[in-house]
């Protein structure tokens, strides 16, 4: 027994070729003006997430040299675009990549120098001491940029955007 899907008319009712050509058409229209919209909110949830890790891996370093008491030093590698964190303790060492399309662009200041060594700009955080005034310039690949100052007086870090940003 054979069924066939006919109208009232006589007709077999379906979707004819053209028909679903517009309706591509018009999903492919909607993604052309939609993706780029979403492609750049991606890369600044990136560029958000890249920046609070950073203010956080800087907030354990001055937690780890105050409350533990031990000498810190931040390495910040702008050619290797990761900043590495290790303690006087033996043992102890922490790394952050960044995530992809994010990078680093710089250290505030510049150093003395004018240009960072081989391995990066060296920080080095003693109990007790004076927090160095630092900021960490992030940037990702649509021109947004951040900078994460650590706050001399505070020893907390925090986010500034930078030019034009979302």
């Amino acid at each position: 027994m054979r069924t066939s899907a006919v109208g009232k008319t006589g007709r077999t009712r379906g979707v004819t070729l053209m028909e679903m050509l517009v309706v591509v058409c018009i999903i492919a229209l909607i993604s052309a003006v939609v993706l780029p919209s979403v492609a750049a909110g991606i890369e600044s949830v990136r560029l958000r997430t890249a920046s609070d890790s950073i203010a956080g891996f800087l907030n354990a370093a001055v937690n780890r040299a105050e409350r533990l008491q031990q000498a810190v030093v931040v390495v910040i590698s702008v050619r290797e675009n990761r900043i590495f964190l290790y303690s006087s303790e033996p043992g102890f060492a922490r790394e952050l990549r960044m995530p992809s399309g994010v990078t680093i662009e710089g250290v505030l200041p510049p150093s003395a120098e004018g240009s960072e060594d081989e391995e990066g700009r060296r920080l080095l955080l003693l109990p007790g001491a004076a927090i160095p005034g630092i900021g960490v310039r992030i940037a990702n690949q649509r021109g947004s940029r951040r900078v994460i100052r650590l706050d001399p007086m505070t020893g907390f870090p925090h986010t500034e955007s930078v030019g034009a940003e979302e």
